[in-house]
């Protein structure tokens, strides 16, 4: 597909996810994402009222698709919750090893937004971690263990303290030796019944 036959729209947040993740949000002007997009910077105003909603737009589009690929993940690994669970985190760590890998687009901009609670982009941000934990808190009832909002919780904790070791250490295995964690409490809940 031609690059004009893409609606405006979408090339531009395709062209903002691009910038926004491998340079952050701070370092990349709406000149930049317009240019990228092949835009004026009009068109590109005339579909986003402000870079702020542009920068939301960037987060709300990684939403589904991150979780839709952690689900597959899940869904892929055998053996059971915990078993399943680690697979996040292993796959995770593989691709933190690619050299375009930057971390957590959703932590990297909460970070760079943290003077700003109210900002669209950290609405978003808070949405789909909510969204994950949510599905993650399903996916460990849906296989008989108790108090799964407790434990999904706990393994956020576990992966964003992960995440954020990353970007300091560029050492994946902080993710991987999270991931075991995590597993340890799947194992122990699905053990004790609570």
């Amino acid at each position: 597909m031609s690059q004009a036959t893409i609606p405006t729209r979408k090339r531009i947040v395709d062209a903002a996810t691009k910038l926004f993740y491998a340079e952050g949000i701070g370092r990349v002007s709406v000149d930049a994402v317009a240019e990228k997009a092949g835009l004026t910077k009009r068109t590109l105003y005339y579909h986003f009222r402000s870079k702020d909603d542009l920068i939301a737009a960037y987060l709300e589009g990684r939403d589904q698709p991150n979780i839709r690929q952690m689900a597959g993940w899940f869904e892929a690994a055998e053996g059971d919750a915990y078993a399943k669970v680690e697979a996040i985190f292993t796959n995770l760590a593989r691709v933190s090893r690619h050299p375009k890998w930057k971390g957590c687009g959703f932590l990297r901009t909460a970070a760079e937004l943290a003077a700003m609670p109210g900002h669209p982009a950290v609405k978003a941000g808070s949405r789909h971690k909510a969204n994950f934990e949510a599905w993650l808190s399903g996916e460990l009832s849906a296989r008989g263990i108790a108090e799964a909002d407790v434990l999904a919780r706990e393994i956020v904790l576990l992966m964003d303290g992960a995440f954020s070791v990353m970007l300091v250490h560029r050492n994946p295995d902080y993710i991987e030796a999270a991931g075991r964690a995590a597993a340890m409490l799947v194992r122990a809940r699905a053990a004790s019944g609570s």
